[in-house]
């Protein structure tokens, strides 16, 4: 039986258009392929892993001999956003897709929410959360309203400048547009957007927060935690879980903060899960369409990786995966639907081709059968006894 286990999701690293890429608007979308031919692009830490030997990624230059067991798999939920990819990593399929609002949310959401925080509405569309407070911000510092915007994706977002609304108030009222925001209208996320800086200058910080809808059934993170496990979430994982079946948090400022956190984790005494989401990927670069930036953010985290798998003990296993796709080459700044990659390290584990499969929720198995708890999410990539 493993002792610790570390599941790290790149956000956004996508591994090829899925079959139903076309009923999203994502035909050719190729998060990996978009970024691989950048200057200085180097994975030789992946590819030692196998991360070329996955099925449609032979262009990244196989190895003979990988490292890790490998696959690439697809989602099954409805939808191609950071929560559903999530939730269905722990073991939950959501069958619908979460409310989205292309054309802003409908009047009686926006009265609720503008009457319990006592301040006006700006924006309520979708839009881009760097364009939005240069166009927004100066009429936010003057009147005080708050910008409200959304995007492709499930989720309420709320910018505001730390000088008019400081951080802590503006999650006061993350949380009233969360209790607002249920049923048919329950999105996905609530985020918090703070920004700083003058008119033509504005920056946003790193004390963005997101107040996530908690999972509609059962987690692998819940039997973890009522087996006594140590769950500890790194970057916005107990965000994205409403930090339902978490035992430590570590929220990060960035991909170099997660890695280096994830980095001391390693170096500790537990047993369990950590749990690590590296959102620059994603919300940096792919939602940016900075293809050059995408890319030296992946060469920066295979130099880690590196230093990292020397720190794995006997007892310990490495998964590496992704949420979905966004691929910065395309005209769309949207999250794509697309296959994830998933890689699976253990001293003691034999590597293999797992070929392609359905249901990111195969990691909620595998991580239940490694742990020997119940696993009512059907065939797991590893079998326990394999380890």
């Amino acid at each position: 039986m493993l002792n610790r286990i570390f599941l790290i999701v790149l956000d956004s690293l996508g591994a090829g258009e899925a079959p139903d890429a076309a009923a999203y608007g994502d035909s050719g979308s190729h998060t990996l392929r978009a970024i691989c031919r950048t200057p200085g692009f180097c994975i030789d830490n992946l590819r030692r892993l196998g991360i070329g030997n996955i099925d449609g990624l032979n262009f990244l230059g196989p190895t003979p001999s990988p490292l890790a067991a490998h696959a690439r798999l697809r989602e099954c939920s409805a939808g191609k956003d950071t929560t559903t990819g999530h939730f269905e990593i722990s073991g939950v399929v959501m069958p619908a897709p979460l409310p989205t609002y292309p054309d802003g949310f409908p009047a009686e959401i926006i009265e609720a929410f503008s009457r319990e925080t006592g301040r006006g509405v700006l924006c309520n569309r979708p839009a881009s959360g760097t364009q939005v407070i240069e166009e927004y911000g100066a009429e936010h510092m003057r009147t005080g309203a708050l910008i409200v915007y959304t995007s492709a994706d499930s989720v309420f977002q709320i910018a505001a400048h730390e000088e008019i609304v400081p951080p802590e108030q503006l999650y006061d009222y993350c949380r009233i547009a969360r209790r607002i925001l249920v049923g048919d209208h329950g999105v996905g996320r609530v985020i918090a957007r703070p920004f700083i800086g003058q008119p033509g200058s504005f920056t946003r910080t790193s004390g963005r927060h997101d107040f996530s809808i908690e999972p509609p059934s059962v987690t692998v993170l819940d039997r973890m935690a009522e087996a006594g496990l140590d769950t500890i979430a790194v970057g916005k994982i107990n965000d994205i879980f409403a930090g339902r079946g978490i035992s430590r948090a570590l929220p990060t400022a960035g991909n170099d903060d997660g890695m280096e956190k994830t980095l001391a984790v390693a170096g500790e005494d537990w047993h369990g899960l950590c749990f690590v989401n590296l959102v620059d990927f994603d919300s940096a670069y792919g939602h940016r369409n900075d293809v050059e930036g995408y890319g030296a953010a992946l060469t920066r985290f295979d130099a880690w990786l590196g230093r990292f798998m020397e720190q794995l003990r006997e007892g310990d296993a490495l998964i590496i995966t992704a949420d979905h796709g966004c691929d910065p080459s395309t005209p769309s700044t949207d999250h794509s639907r697309e296959y994830v990659p998933l890689l699976i390290y253990s001293p003691a584990l034999a590597p293999r081709n797992l070929g392609t499969k359905d249901g990111f929720f195969r990691i909620a198995a595998t991580l239940a059968e490694a742990f020997g708890l119940e696993n009512g999410w059907g065939e797991p990539l590893i079998e326990q006894n394999a380890f």
